[in-house]
């Protein structure tokens, strides 16, 4: 069951963790309810997560939604997605971060690219690319199962047994081959709709009408990125992407773009038209404006406006010229 979402507070710092900063072992990290998290608020890490809950209601807030987590409810999170996990006092789950190169080492794609992946290269992730798209939980038999899988995990991470990271990477897949399996014919529909591309175009609206409602303003990356539910990183990899720009490439063409409306349709003072599209120093906007359209300000506008007057009907152009003033 999916919900809107509390949207991030643009200008409210989301820190992005290091699996360094959370695991014992190299690559692999898993804990239970007997660790406290400190991670109460909306943050992004550079690592895969998976959470089974066991007791208690939890929500998954991911992106632009909130998915509900009850026991026996998988929740899954790609890297640099902006999340946070709501749980109740009482709450019993695990919790297992993973770099891709510790799950699969031959696995040649940077994990910010899985989203256009076709899935028989890695089934097992079909789960973490489709988190904001459906719900996952386990019946009794396939939860049994995946509760001893993460106390085999959680036993091998304590030690240094021979072949120990083979025997986590074994109960993981396993963990992970559940849930495909139990959920495979949703997958399946779910993949053949494409949502990624639909939410992909969502949050590029979001961040264009952002940065819009903005121009007059200095506009940050991270603020654009917290009003779409993203973080900066992954924002500027899909600009990146999508457009083949980068972030401040596409804030200036927006820039010029309201700046040439000004030129063109208003008698404002070049001065005003810098300052209605961000640029608090006059000269500074001329120089950029140059650069980016190829003449002056002034220049444009005499330009614009001659090219006006010639789509005009002739008798109307002889009225203009005998206008007194």
């Amino acid at each position: 069951m999916s919900v809107r979402s509390h949207r991030c507070t643009p200008g409210r710092a989301i820190r992005t963790y290091s699996l360094a900063e959370r695991a014992l072992a190299p690559g692999f990290a898993i804990h239970d309810e007997s660790v406290p998290s400190r991670i109460g608020d909306a943050h992004r890490h550079e690592y895969f997560q998976l959470q089974l809950n066991l007791a208690g209601n939890a929500t998954q807030h991911i992106g632009a939604v909130a998915r509900a987590l009850p026991p026996g409810g998988v929740g899954f999170v790609l890297p640099f997605r902006v999340h946070r996990v709501v749980r109740p006092p009482t709450a019993r789950f695990y919790v297992i971060n993973f770099e891709q190169s510790y799950l699969r080492p031959e696995l040649d794609i940077d994990p910010l690219d899985l989203e256009d992946m076709p899935l028989e290269r890695a089934p097992e992730l079909a789960p973490f690319l489709y988190q904001e798209f459906m719900d996952f939980r386990l019946g009794s038999a396939a939860l049994a199962q995946a509760r001893a899988a993460c106390a085999h995990m959680l036993e091998e991470s304590r030690t240094e047994r021979v072949c120990r990271d083979e025997v986590i990477r074994a109960h993981m897949l396993l963990l992970l081959a559940l849930v495909c399996r139990t959920h495979a014919d949703a997958l399946a529909r779910v993949a053949a709709g494409q949502p990624q591309r639909q939410s992909r175009r969502d949050a590029l609206a979001r961040v264009m009408r952002y940065c819009r409602e903005r121009l007059h303003q200095r506009i940050a990356l991270t603020d654009a990125a917290a009003a779409a539910e993203l973080s900066p990183t992954y924002l500027a990899h899909l600009l990146k992407k999508e457009t083949g720009k980068s972030f401040l490439d596409l804030v200036t063409e927006r820039r010029m773009e309201r700046a040439r409306e000004l030129l063109t349709h208003t008698h404002e003072r070049i001065a005003a038209i810098a300052a209605a599209v961000g640029y608090e120093d006059e000269a500074y906007f001329a120089r950029r404006f140059r650069q980016c359209i190829g003449r002056s300000p002034s220049a444009y506008r005499l330009a614009a406006r001659a090219g006006a007057m010639r789509a005009e009907p002739k008798n109307i152009q002889e009225k203009r010229r005998f206008v007194p003033g």
